[in-house]
């Protein structure tokens, strides 16, 4: 993939990451960052489309680092989420150690072996160091996980059930003031919400909660953002 040139006036680079190939569910996630700058043209954003590459984790990786050298912060759309991989290898490397504030209805932190797999990389992330499980959230899982590795895990179940107000307030705690990268995958929302993904999982976040919820945690220290696995194909209405 070629990134196209930024302004560099701007403070925050916005990074389309069209990949899917790590993917085990329904592919199509890498028509999310057009899809996604397409809609965002109702808000006079510019947009663009980026070229196809094989060489993926490296590009971005450069990319990336070249922007944070730049002073630059950047919000990426993927892409399903292995992007994110390469995404924190930059982000730590220029802001050390970080922790993880991730939006899902999956831990993706299984450990299978696969290359490419858009679960297994907050298994690898820990081991390389850049993020600290025990100061890093998982919001909106509903699959099976395990409970070892770390993370404090918050439900949809608990997150659905107690206030807004109350689950910020622990994602602030267990943060602290530390670096924070967040991501957010768009199948941390119920289907009925967010259907154009490839691995829905039903009982999902209301998008309105999720909108307070991030919302809520604008004070944190974010270094850096993504949006991933927005699959439009699976998704009629836009």
């Amino acid at each position: 993939m070629n990134f196209q040139p930024y302004d560099s006036d701007a403070d925050w680079v916005i990074t389309g990451v069209p990949f899917d190939m790590a993917t085990s569910g329904r592919a199509g996630g890498r028509h999310g960052p057009a899809a996604i700058r397409q809609v965002s043209t109702n808000l006079a954003w510019e947009h663009n489309r980026f070229p196809w590459n094989f060489d993926m984790r490296e590009r971005l990786n450069a990319h990336a680092e070249k922007l944070l050298a730049a002073g630059k912060r950047m919000l990426s759309f993927g892409g399903d989420h292995f992007v994110t991989l390469p995404l924190l290898r930059a982000h730590a490397k220029h802001f050390g150690k970080m922790a993880l504030v991730h939006f899902d209805a999956h831990t993706d932190t299984y450990a299978n072996g696969c290359e490419f797999d858009h679960g297994t990389m907050f298994y690898t992330a820990p081991k390389e160091g850049l993020i600290d499980p025990n100061h890093s959230v998982q919001i909106g899982i509903r699959t099976e996980f395990d409970k070892d590795n770390g993370f404090t895990v918050l439900d949809a179940c608990q997150v659905n059930d107690r206030s807004v107000d109350d689950v910020i307030a622990q994602v602030k705690q267990i943060v602290g003031d530390m670096p924070v990268y967040l991501t957010f995958d768009i199948d941390c929302l119920d289907p009925a919400f967010a259907p154009g993904t490839g691995t829905p999982v039903i009982g999902g976040l209301t998008s309105d909660r999720a909108i307070k919820l991030v919302r809520g945690l604008k004070d944190l220290n974010i270094v850096g953002m993504d949006v991933v696995e927005v699959a439009p194909a699976y998704d009629q209405s836009e």
